[in-house]
């Protein structure tokens, strides 16, 4: 089969298309021909050796895809043969024509969700879960702010806070990225790259603030947060590039709550928890991926560098 192999960390550039061998299911797991696979932010910083857990040379990377159950290994219950499933990390890596995953690591994908939305779902979506609900415990008529409401995360975060009757303000820089994040649901959206756009936030609160702020980019942001944090507040930080001066009396003065997550760290029951969710979402329309740009298995670098260079809103898949 085909896959992307990296035989050592650096640029996009060691993203290197190669034949391997098939792997087969063994107990307990089951054989993916991924149909699409998504393209995440954490895999480039995985890719460049900067993350913080480094896979063991070579590898094939990807965490996020879908596609149809070629075989299945002894003692497999949920799935068989033929049936469509989203990848929520694999064994093997989803940059390939197939991955080897273990049961628990599939979700089901109805037939009517395509494999490119599919492809799109699990890391954005369980990221914005867990950060809503299992970290900031987001609750119905509070009020969230989404900055970098048009990307992946952004959108997933948009579409379940909507969903849960919370009112959703978004952040974007460009205006197609805002008019995304309106059409998924969000109540206002703003342009982060003007100055000021948080005074814009206060007064769109009618001076009250937001409840929860789900922060991207917490090296630019971070402190500016507090300007539109109501008081009790929590800030979840979901994504960071890059090291901050803080003021620590910022958070004393509004009594405010700073919240570090990473999806890594889910417990099986909250992982458990999640697939629920998104199961129940793809079902009922809630969970709806955007997806923005699609490259062939062999163009992987060029979609590594548009996930971290470009604007484009949505997700970007490679398709196998």
């Amino acid at each position: 089969m085909k896959a992307i192999v990296i035989v050592e960390f650096g640029g996009p550039e060691v993203l290197g298309l190669a034949e391997v061998e098939t792997p087969s299911p063994a107990d307990g797991q089951v054989l993916v021909r991924v149909k699409a696979a998504g393209v995440n932010p954490v895999d480039t910083y995985i890719r460049s050796g900067i993350h913080a857990v480094k896979p063991k040379l070579p590898y094939t990377p990807g965490k996020d895809g879908a596609g149809v159950v070629e075989a299945v290994g002894p003692g497999v219950r949920r799935f068989a043969p033929g049936d469509h499933v989203y990848i929520a990390d694999t064994l093997t890596g989803t940059y390939a024509e197939y991955a080897l995953c273990r049961e628990d690591q599939l979700g089901r994908l109805p037939e009517n969700v395509s494999f490119e939305a599919g492809a799109g779902v699990f890391t954005p979506y369980a990221t914005a879960y867990r950060a809503l609900f299992q970290k900031a415990g987001a609750k119905i008529g509070e009020t969230v702010l989404v900055h970098g409401a048009s990307g992946g995360v952004g959108i997933a975060a948009v579409q379940w806070a909507k969903s849960a009757g919370m009112c959703v303000i978004g952040t974007a820089s460009t205006e197609e990225g805002r008019s995304l994040a309106m059409a998924n649901g969000a109540d206002a959206v703003f342009d982060h790259s003007d100055d000021g756009h948080y005074a814009a936030i206060m007064e769109f609160t009618d001076g009250k603030g937001c409840d929860v702020i789900l922060e991207m980019l917490a090296n630019v942001n971070l402190e500016n947060d507090f300007e539109a944090l109501a008081k009790y507040g929590r800030i979840v930080v979901i994504g960071s590039r890059g090291s901050l001066e803080f003021t620590p009396r910022l958070a004393m003065t509004k009594e405010a709550t700073i919240l570090g997550m990473s999806l890594f760290n889910a417990a099986p029951h909250e992982m458990a928890e999640i697939h629920r969710a998104i199961e129940n979402g793809l079902e009922t329309g809630v969970v709806a991926p955007v997806i923005s740009m699609t490259f062939t298995l062999g163009e992987a670098p060029e979609a590594h560098r548009e996930v971290i260079e470009g604007k484009s809103p949505g997700k970007i898949v490679l398709l196998t």
